[in-house]
């Protein structure tokens, strides 16, 4: 590494849209909004590299309960790259996640790297992109603020390896996002949120119990897609059915990453995933 004063902290929640800026540079699409949610579920896990007081790398390691932590965001800007600053980085990352299981999302490429550094592949993700038509539906979904708070989040929990309550509640309240669930009876049996993103919007989560109830939210929220606009959808490549519900609506392979662990594979209903909620926080 060249002999420069380089340091790293937490970042501030402005610079937090730095980083956010790079990943946009990226080509990573974030969401207009994501920011807030991102800072607010973990402030101290997010962290930039500093060199001469420019900041130039970042990463997020954000945690979860007592047990889980999720690896994102991780960018050297270009002119820095190959000096050791990202891997100086890397480390501060996984040493504020010490002894937990961690997650993340990284670029199939990436894969022989996070192997080194203890992960193990667990399954790989595909980004399906779409094309808004405008049309609308006639839903059976109602919109999750007309929900208990507490009915949504003891759903989602059974999607995710740790409880995550104050994430779910920013996430599902983005301005301009739209957030609907499906009840059978008195239970909520599937939920989905779109949101307006740099380019276009996404579609993340997608839970459901059955393919049927996730192709109704699914259509539910690509109706609220202007016409002409992009959207996307990240699906685990191992639930065949949220594959078949992609292609079924003509939607595109865009790129893929490997959803990688450092202990054992957290024993989650992939089947029922149809759409991973964000590549950058799990």
């Amino acid at each position: 590494m060249a002999s420069h004063p380089y340091h790293i902290r937490a970042m501030t929640r402005d610079e937090l849209d730095v980083a956010l800026s790079w990943a946009t540079a990226e080509g990573w699409n974030p969401g207009l909004h994501d920011g807030d949610c991102f800072h607010r579920t973990d402030p101290d896990g997010f962290l930039m590299g500093f060199l001469n007081g420019e900041p130039i790398a970042s990463i997020s390691a954000v945690k979860y309960g007592e047990s889980f932590g999720f690896i994102g965001c991780y960018i050297v800007k270009p002119g820095f790259r190959g000096q050791g600053y990202g891997l100086t980085l890397w480390h501060g990352a996984l040493d504020y996640l010490k002894g937990r299981n961690i997650g993340l999302d990284g670029v199939v490429a990436q894969q022989d790297n996070y192997v080194k550094s203890g992960f193990s592949l667990a399954h790989r993700n595909i980004r399906y992109a779409g094309v808004g038509r405008g049309i609308p539906h006639n839903s059976d979904c109602v919109p999750l603020a007309h929900l208990p708070t507490e009915k949504v989040i003891a759903y989602d929990r059974r999607f995710f390896p740790e409880e995550r309550s104050g994430f779910i509640q920013c996430w599902m309240a983005q301005p301009g996002s739209h957030a609907v669930g499906v009840i059978q009876g008195q239970e909520l049996v599937g939920y989905g949120v779109l949101r307006p993103c740099q380019r276009g919007y996404k579609i993340g989560p997608l839970f459901a119990n059955g393919a049927a109830i996730a192709d109704e939210i699914f259509q539910t929220l690509v109706a609220q897609v202007p016409q002409g606009d992009s959207f996307y959808l990240d699906v685990p490549q191992v639930n065949g059915a949220a594959v078949a519900l992609a292609e079924r609506y003509g939607m595109a392979d865009d790129f893929e990453t490997a959803r990688m662990y450092t202990q054992s594979k957290p024993e989650l209903p992939l089947n029922q995933i149809f759409g991973i909620t964000t590549f950058e926080l799990g």
